[in-house]
């Protein structure tokens, strides 16, 4: 099904599902990540329809971006939406955030020279640093705008009161954020204030890490980061496992699986217009691509609000 969107105020067009590119090539986030593997996965996006490319500098660091242009130079550039961020400076052995407009600027060339392109769609400031202002931050983007080497603005992981100093003058399009059935603090203020200003709310993390995938029982045990994350600790653990439990009728009455239910739940939240799910095997992007098929009615969308509520 061929279902478009349009990003925030930008005249950027994307399919509501696309794909988020840390498992291409992010060698610092995943162990034994095969680069062929991921560049197919980017291939298939792309050749059924998924047109939103969500990619970092931090992710490998710089290999994703390199991977990712490699395949878009096969494709039509312009039928192409393609996102990436930056922030993180290494500093010796440490990372540290910057947004100086300097340190910004910069980022924004070496991203264009790795992603082998001379534009980028839509480019996000990752994290917040200490001291920049923030409108003096995306300033440095709009000029860049005003240049044409990028087409739209984005910030991620900014808090409110952040995002409103970086939206000062209007300039922001889109933020990314933290945010699924789990963790809904965006809903208080955030969410809201994006709405209020045309803002795309790009959520990542949709699935709490695979919880909402519906794929564990009580039995799973995790020797990674979920190790430590509350949600998949002892009682609550279970007590989150029976909610995900009650989306499976949903999802058989319509013939889909848990994640596409989630999915398309996002979906109907106010300025969530787009949700961009990792993969790293290609049938993953066929199946995500399933959401688009999922019409929720406002009875399902509120009990699955009540659900996790």
């Amino acid at each position: 099904m061929e279902r478009k969107t349009r990003l925030g105020k930008s005249d950027l067009v994307v399919n509501p599902v696309g794909l988020g590119t840390n498992a291409v090539g992010g060698h610092n986030l995943y162990p034994n990540l095969d680069e062929e593997a991921g560049k197919d996965v980017v291939r298939t996006a792309i050749e059924h329809g998924m047109n939103f490319l969500d990619t970092a500098f931090i992710y490998g660091p710089e290999r994703s971006e390199e991977l990712v242009g490699q395949v878009v130079r096969e494709y039509k550039r312009e039928d192409i939406v393609l996102a990436t961020k930056g922030a993180h400076q290494f500093k010796g052995e440490d990372v540290v955030f910057n947004n100086s407009p300097s340190f910004l600027k910069q980022s924004v060339e070496d991203s264009l020279q790795r992603l082998r392109t001379d534009y980028i769609d839509l480019y996000y400031i990752h994290f917040p640093d200490e001291d920049t202002p923030k409108d003096e931050a995306v300033g440095a983007l709009k000029e860049l705008k005003d240049e044409g080497k990028i087409r739209s603005i984005g910030v991620s992981n900014f808090s409110v009161e952040q995002l409103e100093e970086a939206n000062k003058d209007g300039y922001v399009d889109v933020i990314q954020g933290e945010y699924n059935l789990f963790k809904r603090e965006a809903e208080k203020e955030m969410l809201p204030y994006t709405a209020e200003k045309g803002i795309s709310f790009v959520p990542y993390f949709p699935f709490a890490s695979g919880l909402l995938v519906g794929k564990y029982d009580e039995n799973t045990t995790f020797d990674d980061l979920r190790a430590k994350n509350p949600l998949f600790q002892g009682e609550a653990f279970k007590q989150n496992l029976a909610k995900v439990d009650q989306l499976r009728p949903i999802a058989e009455e319509k013939g889909v699986e848990v994640p596409h239910i989630v999915l398309a739940w996002y979906l109907n939240q106010p300025s969530i217009d787009t949700v961009i799910p990792g993969a790293k095997r290609t049938q993953q992007v066929i199946d995500n691509l399933k959401t688009l098929d999922v019409d929720l009615s406002d009875d399902e969308i509120s009990r699955i609000d009540n659900i996790f509520s």
